[in-house]
């Protein structure tokens, strides 16, 4: 499966756990600047998957699956994933 395929199945099983992704800054950073890498966080209670422009699609889809390992994983075992995303979210 291409990383594009696999970011859109990631990406859409984020949304059905009710993950908030976004995608922030800039390749490069601005004047100098570090620019920011993915992580996952909470804000105000929600979970949140800030994926950054910056970093690999590699980096940006193993936060993703991490994410939905730690967090959605109840909503992965009663969901079919094709054998390409259930390796990819066995990946640590």
């Amino acid at each position: 499966m291409e990383a594009s395929e696999m970011m859109d199945a990631l990406l859409e099983l984020a949304e059905e756990a009710e993950l908030e992704v976004r995608v922030v800054g800039r390749k490069g950073g601005v004047d100098g600047e570090t620019p920011p890498t993915s992580a996952v966080c909470r804000v105000r209670g929600a979970v949140w998957v800030v994926l950054s422009a910056a970093d690999p699609v590699e980096v940006q889809l193993d936060v993703l699956a991490d994410a939905l390992r730690t967090h959605a994983a109840e909503l992965l075992e009663t969901r079919y994933l094709s054998p390409a995303v259930r390796r990819r979210l066995a990946h640590r």
